[in-house]
């Protein structure tokens, strides 16, 4: 189930996202879920772009997909993002894709991230950008641990 402050962003599974088996091939969703990532922040009022600018950079660390069932070229999907986990150092996502005409979900993923600079050294965002630290802890409903 998943949170109650996610984000959502529908698309059409292009014809050359599909494999041989006529399936979406298995790293378009990594894709997807970038695209559920970056409309996630930007619907807040944030891009990527805004906090690569201010110097703060989320390389991802780890990844994970979990198949459930296919999506094919012409689907509409939707691509269901929240915010997982929050530290002062690490933000992980979590990711559901649906099928749009019946809601059956397609995969599930978590994607794991640093905040750094733009040497890639760990930046402790709640001391470099508290204003955003706080909004994050607030999507997953937690607190600062």
């Amino acid at each position: 189930m998943v949170s109650p402050q996610y984000a959502a962003v529908q698309f059409r599974v292009r014809y050359g996202e599909t494999d041989q088996m006529g399936v979406v091939y298995h790293t378009n969703y990594l894709n997807w879920m970038e695209i559920g990532r970056t409309n996630y922040l930007r619907d807040a009022a944030l891009s990527y772009r805004e906090l690569e600018e201010k110097g703060l950079l989320l390389p991802l660390t780890d990844a994970s997909v979990s198949f459930k069932a296919p999506a094919r070229y012409d689907d509409m999907v939707e691509v269901r993002t929240w915010v997982l986990q929050v530290t002062p150092v690490r933000l992980d996502f979590a990711y559901e894709v649906y099928r749009a005409c019946d809601g059956q979900l397609l995969v599930s993923g978590v994607t794991k991230h640093v905040f750094t600079n733009r040497e890639f050294k760990p930046l402790r965002v709640n001391r470099f950008m508290p204003e955003l630290y706080e909004w994050l802890l607030a999507q997953q409903g937690g607190d600062d641990q």
